[in-house]
């Protein structure tokens, strides 16, 4: 068996299905070929092997690279300001309907060059990556014109290209209403959906489409033609679903068997089982939840009782979740949500992975997935959920190299 690399004197996390807890190996070993795990496993059953190069890790664990499955990573400007605001009593709603929130946004990211995105973007990314990360979510919609959305685009595609992550996009032009386009919010309806949109796929800078389901933002019926249009051009969908009101988004995801609804704060009952009956992920955002001094969490107990699959990301954004670190994150939800350590180490690993459609290339340690991997100072898997802040990433791989 010819292999580039062998990881040996380690412990494993593979974050597997099945009876054994985080899937864990506790004398374990790998074995990589091709940017790809070859075999991974005790160490006393390593096939017989040749390889490249070999990296013992002493005593080390390994976990998949961790999955941040929902981020706003590209975007101009600061919204530290509104922060302040909060802290003095003024709600998100308040503040956005004053022209802040998303729209304010999008005047520095309109304002900003593409180097310049770019630029900014990585030093919010290095935080991710300093925590595990190595696949990342990367939304537009802070652009909300033809031009700004797809140089977002470009600068997510190229964060993929060149930053040493692997990037997956999403195209959320129904965001929020551009403030030309107040007056006449069908005018920019039928922009976003027959204009950025296509351009956009056409371009290749397209892997999911999203929107904001909110009535701070748009309605069922706006969203759905959205969704139409997407379908139309083979883009699975993903939505802003019931953060602030019970809209009926979750339910609207579950109709478009859309790869999750993420918030969901205020999903009904009837909304989480039309979730589980179509398969879709709900991804938790405890940032936001922290940042908004939310009271109402999302129904976990609900999700738990109806199967619902479990996701984690950081919602990495300016105004609502400026938050840049994966085990943060997972604190977070574990600490406001209930979530165990190992659903939350799921969340951010194999059932992230779903929630972007990459379950058959990443999200565990097992033969024939991405060897991408982090390696942590730790001595056992729930202390990524019980750190908050201190430093515990050893190695991280990306297909198999060290980055």
């Amino acid at each position: 068996m010819k292999v580039d690399t062998l990881l040996t004197d380690c412990r494993l996390a593979a974050m597997t299905e099945g009876d054994q807890p985080y899937g864990a190996v506790d004398d374990a070993a790998l074995l990589i070929a091709g940017g790809r795990i070859l075999w991974a496993g005790p160490r006393a059953d390593l096939p017989v092997h040749k390889s490249v190069e070999t990296h013992r890790l002493d005593g080390r664990w390994i976990t998949p690279g961790l999955i941040d499955c929902h981020t706003h990573l590209v975007f101009g400007g600061d919204r530290s300001g509104e922060f302040e605001q909060r802290l003095g009593g003024a709600t998100y709603e308040e503040i956005a309907r004053a022209g802040g929130g998303i729209v304010s946004s999008v005047a520095a990211t309109r304002a900003a060059s593409e180097d310049e995105l770019y630029a900014s973007a990585l030093t919010r990314l290095a935080g991710l990556k300093a925590t595990g990360v190595t696949t990342v979510e990367i939304k537009s919609g802070y652009g909300l014109d033809h031009a700004s959305e797809l140089k977002m685009l470009r600068v997510a595609r190229r964060l993929g290209r060149e930053a040493g992550v692997r990037v997956r996009t999403s195209y959320l032009g129904l965001h929020a209403v551009p403030p030309e386009h107040r007056a006449d919010r069908a005018a920019y309806v039928d922009k976003a959906v027959d204009d950025i949109l296509p351009a956009a796929h056409a371009e290749g800078l397209i892997d999911a489409v999203d929107a904001y389901c909110e009535p701070i933002a748009f309605s069922t019926d706006e969203v759905a033609r959205l969704f139409d249009r997407a379908r139309a051009l083979g883009l699975p969908v993903k939505l802003h679903a019931d953060q602030l009101s019970d809209g009926g988004g979750a339910a609207l995801a579950a109709k478009y068997d859309a790869l999750s609804a993420d918030h969901i704060e205020h999903s009904s009952e009837a909304g989480i089982a039309a979730m589980a009956e179509a398969g879709v992920v709900a991804v938790l955002l405890p940032g936001a939840f922290l940042m908004l001094r939310e009271t109402t969490p999302p129904p976990v107990d609900l999700l738990r009782r109806h199967g619902v699959a479990m996701a984690v990301a950081t919602d990495c954004n300016p105004g609502t979740s400026p938050v840049a670190s994966m085990t943060a994150a997972l604190n977070l939800a574990c600490v406001q949500f209930r979530l165990t350590p190992e659903e939350a180490l799921a969340g951010v690993t194999r059932i992230a992975a779903r929630a972007l459609g990459l379950q058959n290339e990443t999200g565990t340690v097992e033969p024939g997935k991405a060897a991408d991997l982090a390696v942590w100072d730790i001595e056992r898997p729930a202390e990524l959920c019980y750190w908050l802040g201190k430093p515990l990433l050893a190695r991280r791989y990306l297909g198999g190299v060290e980055r």
